[in-house]
């Protein structure tokens, strides 16, 4: 065998090697991502409107993967079809093609076109605020924990003034505050819309319940509100998604599903800042 075979050999080995390698790379990625999806990337959904967040997430998930598998499908395909080509002859090449080039600029820019549009219509649906009869709990984070206030028989939380040196800030001079009721447990209602006040003592953090798809930041000296419907019962972890200080790794919390009895029960044990303030022994 000539020198000339020996390197055209060489060359055929190379590019097949190469294109298989491609392959198993495409391969390994596309069952990567499968088992990744139901295992790694999402907890199994307590919440509404997560299911339409699952959906806009399979979406793009299959658009982006269709690509991919297109790109490395063709270019594992080219590299073994023409591996044994070499210098001897030049690929077709041409400096312009307007149907090419409408084609590769106008599908993608529809695809963009209509997952943007798609997610603005999500987050608006999901940032709808609940009606009058949602279940409202304000969230409070605070390096390295969480806690909740809840309104008392009023159905109503008593205002906030960050001026005022009081737990959670809460002006005792409004008369809703004191049938407020403050925990370090959070609860929230089954199958029952939830209007969430989120605020924070110090620094940002970030509310983060995996099981319900919702993560909202906590601004210091703002109020953000965020919303869900949780739809089982049960207890879910609360990350903090935003690093916080030396001691973010602790700032992993709970929140419990109960259903409005347990609730109701539940709340009416718990003592009202009245009850706080209060001195031992003295009349409310």
């Amino acid at each position: 065998m000539s020198q000339a075979d020996n390197q055209l050999e060489r060359v055929q080995r190379s590019g097949l090697s190469l294109g298989l390698l491609i392959w198993s790379f495409m391969i390994v990625g596309v069952i990567s991502i499968l088992y990744a999806r139901d295992r790694w990337w999402f907890l199994p959904l307590a919440s509404q409107h997560g299911a339409e967040i699952d959906r806009m997430f399979d979406i793009i998930l299959v658009l982006t993967g269709a690509m991919f598998i297109l790109v490395h499908a063709l270019l594992g395909y080219f590299v073994i079809q023409y591996r044994s080509r070499g210098a001897a002859s030049k690929a077709h090449y041409f400096p312009h093609n307007v149907v090419l080039e409408l084609t590769y600029t106008i599908l993608p820019g529809l695809a963009m076109l209509g997952l943007s549009v798609a997610g603005i219509l999500l987050w608006s649906n999901i940032h709808r605020p609940p009606g009058p009869d949602a279940f409202v709990v304000e969230v409070r984070a605070e390096q390295f924990g969480w806690s909740a206030r809840y309104p008392g028989a009023d159905g109503v939380l008593g205002r906030t003034d960050n001026d005022v040196a009081e737990p959670y800030n809460v002006d005792r001079k409004d008369p809703a505050s004191r049938d407020d009721v403050v925990n370090s447990e959070i609860r929230v209602v089954v199958n029952r819309p939830v209007r969430t006040l989120l605020r924070t003592r110090d620094v940002i953090h970030e509310f983060y319940v995996p099981a319900f798809r919702t993560k909202r930041y906590m601004l210091s000296g703002v109020s953000n509100e965020t919303y869900f419907t949780p739809t089982r019962t049960g207890t879910y972890d609360i990350a903090c998604g935003f690093v916080c200080g030396v001691g973010h790794y602790a700032m992993r919390g709970q929140i419990q599903v109960v259903t409005q009895a347990e609730f109701d029960t539940w709340v009416k044990q718990q003592k009202t800042l009245a009850d706080a303030a209060a001195p031992r022994g003295a009349a409310r």
